[in-house]
């Protein structure tokens, strides 16, 4: 009896001897296949839910006669008022981005705010219908064909009455009379203001995506161009006459005509480096540059400089027709100027009331 129980107790303990190796590999793969499986991207992803987008319908009605141009479908919630004119372009080939002009209420007039072409659908929507009124703006051209027009003009016109060009002048009394130096100085400074403007528009100013029509290019070169005219046909005449005071007069005139076109200058360099993108208010402020100092007093120094530049020409070349234009220049920046002080009053958190539009205490 006692020999057949450890008989037993043997066999039991070799059977357990022998199928404790399988138990264990079986729990190591089991093991390893769940870390596999867990590691593994062995699932099918997620289908994924599209949102769905509220498209909308634009219309496009002529703000004269209410008839409808075009119609632009499914147009994204963020399209830009910009993309809306080009497709209407795509649709009436005749119409240009840059002369189409939209609002959203029916206006006839040209004149008057129309709506920026940043301005994204969704912004303007009440509805999955957004109705604009078109008008024709004109013919548009850049601001840099604008300056560019402008300014070359002047230069060239200047230089023409300047080497007497034959037809203008008489030629017998062009070559015998003697030309008193301030002649040379007046066409000095002359091509210095223009060709400094030239130099800014190609490299200093920075002009928007914004367009003109051409009438107002034409309405400025024709002020420009025949103001330039009309005092380089005085200024360079043989018989014209020296100012009253002599060289004191046009050296006193040549100083500030110079103070004046650098501080407009660094003014003009001093607006760039301080525009942020994306801001619309660049308010000036004064730097290390002394020239720039004049921004602590009035709100448009360019303006100051401008209009500094162009009285300095008139007491120098003592000429009734430049100072009729500088007159003319001192009633126009002094309107930009008030403008632009206004729009710094309602916007610039850093613009202090002691400083005025364009002349320090006065204006």
């Amino acid at each position: 009896m006692f020999a057949r129980q450890k008989a037993c107790a043997q066999a039991h303990k070799k059977n357990v001897k022998g199928g404790a190796a399988p138990n264990h590999e079986q729990k190591s793969f089991l093991a390893l296949s769940q870390f596999v499986l867990s590691t593994s991207q062995l699932r099918s992803p997620p289908a994924l839910r599209h949102s769905k987008i509220p498209y909308y319908e634009v219309e496009i009605l002529d703000a004269q006669t209410r008839k409808q141009i075009c119609v632009v479908d499914r147009v994204h919630p963020l399209s830009s008022l910009l993309d809306i004119k080009q497709k209407v372009h795509q649709a009436c080939p005749e119409w240009h981005p840059s002369r189409i002009g939209l609002r959203l209420e029916r206006i006839t007039s040209i004149e008057g705010p129309f709506l920026r072409d940043t301005i994204v659908i969704q912004d303007l929507a009440v509805s999955s219908i957004v109705t604009l009124y078109f008008t024709d703006l004109g013919q548009q051209v850049s601001w840099t064909t604008v300056f560019l027009s402008e300014y070359s003009g002047p230069l060239l016109i200047y230089l023409l009455f300047y080497v007497r060009v034959s037809g203008i002048y008489d030629i017998e009394e062009s070559n015998e009379t003697f030309r008193h130096p301030v002649v040379h100085l007046s066409c000095f400074c002359h091509s210095l203001h223009y060709l400094r403007y030239l130099l800014e528009t190609l490299f200093v100013h920075k002009f928007s995506a914004g367009h003109t029509p051409l009438k107002n290019m034409i309405k400025g070169c024709a002020l420009y161009w025949g103001f330039t005219s009309w005092f380089a046909y005085y200024i360079n005449h043989p018989r014209y006459t020296p100012p009253s005071f002599g060289n004191k007069q046009v050296i006193l005139a040549l100083v500030t005509f110079l103070v004046c076109e650098a501080g407009n200058h660094f003014i003009n360099v001093a607006l760039v480096h301080q525009s942020g993108p994306g801001s619309r208010v660049c308010f000036p402020s004064p730097t290390c540059n002394p020239f720039t100092w004049l921004s602590l007093l009035v709100c448009c120094p360019n303006y100051t400089y401008e209009v500094g530049s162009w009285i300095s020409f008139a007491v120098m070349t003592q000429t009734l027709p430049v100072g009729i234009f500088a007159f003319l220049m001192v009633i126009q920046m002094a309107q930009w100027a008030k403008r632009k002080h206004r729009i710094y009053q309602r916007k610039s958190c850093h613009f202090t009331s002691r400083r005025r539009a364009m002349i320090p205490f006065i204006l």
